[in-house]
């Protein structure tokens, strides 16, 4: 992985670059202090990860890290910072993840690792795409992820986790196996991002993984009540959902 450091603060970059490059596989191809001067690098050069500094001259992080989202190919992105007022921001943006000064080396050592993880996967979901598939041979659907949001850190997890999601107030609570997150957006611009094959918006409060479904229990009003694996939740059918619901689960 070809990386590049962006930090104002000499000690904090020194530091960085020395756990990266003790405890990663990472190339470092370039460290900056200024925002416009990592923009006319990148015109030149493609890099897979960058870790960002929010408070840096003359174009702050958070600007260079949405400049860097239009690109066609889109790098990686860490932001290492003080700030975490800027963390939803940090959210939309899709970065990879958000750490707070001053870190603790395990928790750069684990982002690493996760890190170059998520990289390989990459790679060879790209390299199992473009391969011709053989006669009688499916090829293989790719693993979607989505970045999930807990204590002030985001958390790359394969969207066929997400077992249901819910509305409350201006948030959003997801919930998996094991964790719950909560999602600054609304229930409705949540669902917009799942693979609408796999999840149905069974409730104006609810989405629901098809997948995860146990048990299917006839409710008041002809509605449903939806019991999930592995789970002791249930999750509503609204009344104007009953309909469109039969006829995916074949009711």
């Amino acid at each position: 992985m070809r990386a590049i450091i962006v930090e104002d603060e000499f000690l904090a970059r020194q530091e960085l670059e020395y756990l990266i490059r003790t405890h990663s596989q990472m190339e470092i191809v370039g460290s900056f202090e200024d925002g416009l001067e990592v923009l006319r690098f990148l015109q030149q050069e493609e890099v897979d990860v960058i870790f960002l500094d929010i408070n840096i001259p003359s174009l702050d992080g958070v600007l260079l890290a949405q400049n860097i989202s239009k690109f066609s190919k889109k790098p990686y992105i860490v932001f290492i910072t003080a700030y975490k007022e800027h963390a939803a921001q940090a959210f939309e943006i899709e970065a990879f993840d958000y750490i707070l000064k001053p870190y603790p080396e395990s928790r750069i050592l684990s982002m690493l690792n996760k890190l170059e993880t998520a990289y390989a996967k990459e790679k060879k979901e790209q390299a199992e795409s473009a391969s011709p598939v053989k006669a009688g041979q499916e090829s293989q659907p790719i693993t979607h992820t989505i970045n999930l949001w807990k204590n002030e850190k985001i958390i790359v997890t394969d969207i066929h986790d997400i077992y249901y999601a819910s509305a409350q107030e201006k948030v959003t609570q997801v919930f998996t196996r094991k964790e719950e997150y909560t999602m600054p957006m609304s229930i409705t611009e949540f669902h917009n991002r799942l693979p609408q094959d796999a999840f149905f918006r069974c409730h104006r409060s609810y989405t629901v993984n098809l997948s995860k479904i146990r048990e299917i229990i006839p409710w008041f009003n002809n509605t449903y009540l939806l019991r999930l694996r592995d789970l002791e939740y249930e999750v509503p059918v609204s009344r104007s959902k009953v309909k469109e619901f039969r006829q995916i689960m074949h009711i």
